[in-house]
């Protein structure tokens, strides 16, 4: 198996190896980092050590090449495909002054953007995975960000990609991406994310060099009380 068809287990046993939880059969980053997890495999035993990582009632997401069997005991919340696309082929880069890094102390800023344009998850330690940028109004309030979330071994997920829709149409989303995927090239990772598949957002991502590579499931499940 490719380690992008696995991508969360991936990322929590290679270069986010230091923000896991869990030594088992099962990862997960932190709550108030994200609600992703990821197992070796999808076993009754990954599932049981998955349970030790969650209080009851807790709720995460898992991304799995194909459907999976969730045990007895657990809910499942709900299951969907999205597709996982890669740029293998970057545009050159560019550099816009407007485009500013953001960091704790712009989280409240943040949060409030995503929860604005649901774009993903987002939570108050989100911004620990990795780096992210901002584009800020002439008043200047956060309209625009877009970051890092998964970093497997020779891949980084560009994450969080949203604009106020106040200000759409103004190619804010191009000018935030061009750097990240700059910066994964030259630290010789593969940028990669993750995208509904009926999202439009798809028609620039494929303009910046994406295609899809494969679908991913998508299964987000409730630990039993």
């Amino acid at each position: 198996m490719h380690s992008l068809d696995n991508p969360i287990w991936n990322a929590l046993t290679t270069d986010h190896a230091a923000l896991a939880l869990g030594d088992g059969l099962a990862r997960r980053y932190p709550s108030e980092m994200s609600p992703l997890a990821g197992m070796r495999e999808w076993t009754p035993e990954a599932f049981a050590d998955l349970r030790e990582l969650l209080a009851p009632g807790d709720r995460v997401g898992l991304f799995t090449p194909e459907p999976i069997e969730v045990p007895q005991g657990w809910t499942l919340v709900g299951e969907r495909w999205i597709d996982q696309m890669a740029c293998e082929a970057p545009p050159s880069p560019a550099s816009d002054p407007a485009i500013a890094e953001l960091g704790e102390g712009d989280v409240p800023e943040m949060l409030a953007l995503t929860e604005l344009t649901q774009p993903g998850p987002f939570a108050a330690r989100t911004v620990e995975m990795g780096r992210y940028l901002g584009i800020r109004s002439g008043e200047g309030r956060l309209v625009a960000m877009a970051g890092e979330r998964l970093r497997i071994a020779g891949a980084t997920e560009i994450s969080a990609v949203c604009t106020d829709p106040a200000f759409a149409g103004r190619g804010y989303a191009r000018a935030l991406m061009l750097p990240l995927i700059a910066k994964a090239v030259a630290e010789g990772q593969l940028p990669i994310l993750h995208v509904k598949t009926e999202n439009g957002a798809k028609h620039l991502y494929e303009k910046l060099g994406f295609h899809v590579r494969r679908p991913i499931r998508l299964t987000s499940v409730r630990r039993p009380r």
